[in-house]
């Protein structure tokens, strides 16, 4: 058994669907619409191909990670590039073998190598503060603009120190992130039917 991190090809598109679609069915609502997530970021202006990696083992796609350009727009309205990841997913079979750990810390390091100084999520913040990620509102930074209390699943991880010095503000995730229902059904229809759960602990319905 080998496992090769590579950059993800047009050949391993609906295999990586697959793999995303598994990894988060029923996870944070009944079903998911992670797939098409993935399926549109490609096609987006802000996708970073170089940051769009797989695992590979034994001739299948057995983990993914895909980062995108995010927006910060300044409290003295300026509108800043940045970066952030997601959907980050490893097949339920290969799950807590420490994929999502292996392709996390491969692919920030490349993200710094190209530049970038800080990389934002939206997750689990058990699992994500284990690689240095904290609460983005510690710098300022939210996802709208209630500013009250902590966000505590979206998240930021700085490369160098005064990364986000004086960069206090509203951050957008690329608008791939938020597909409609209806085009989440319409696309599922592509896929092996697989049964809808409402489960404790699911974020939205």
């Amino acid at each position: 058994m080998k496992d090769i991190i590579r950059l993800e090809e047009e050949k391993d598109y609906l295999e990586v669907e697959h793999v995303v679609r598994d990894a988060f069915w029923n996870v944070y609502r009944p079903g998911c619409n992670e797939h098409l997530v993935a399926h549109r970021l490609r096609k987006s202006p802000g996708f970073i191909k170089e940051l769009d990696f797989v695992i590979e083992r034994n001739g299948e796609i057995v983990a993914s990670i895909m980062y995108t350009k995010v927006e910060l727009k300044t409290d003295n309205g300026e509108k800043i590039d940045l970066v952030g990841f997601g959907p980050l997913a490893v097949r339920p079979d290969c799950q807590s073998e420490g994929l999502g750990k292996t392709l996390i810390l491969h692919s920030m390091k490349e993200a710094e190598k190209l530049g970038f100084e800080s990389v934002f999520i939206t997750g689990n913040s058990r699992y994500y503060h284990r690689f240095g990620f904290e609460s983005a509102s510690r710098y300022g930074i939210y996802l709208d603009e209630n500013r009250d209390g902590e966000f505590t699943s979206f998240m930021v991880k700085l490369f160098a120190q005064d990364a986000l010095a004086g960069m206090g503000g509203i951050l957008k995730f690329d608008q791939s992130f938020d597909p409609s229902k209806e085009e989440t059904e319409e696309f599922d229809k592509k896929f092996p039917e697989k049964v809808k759960e409402k489960l404790p602990g699911q974020m939205w319905d």
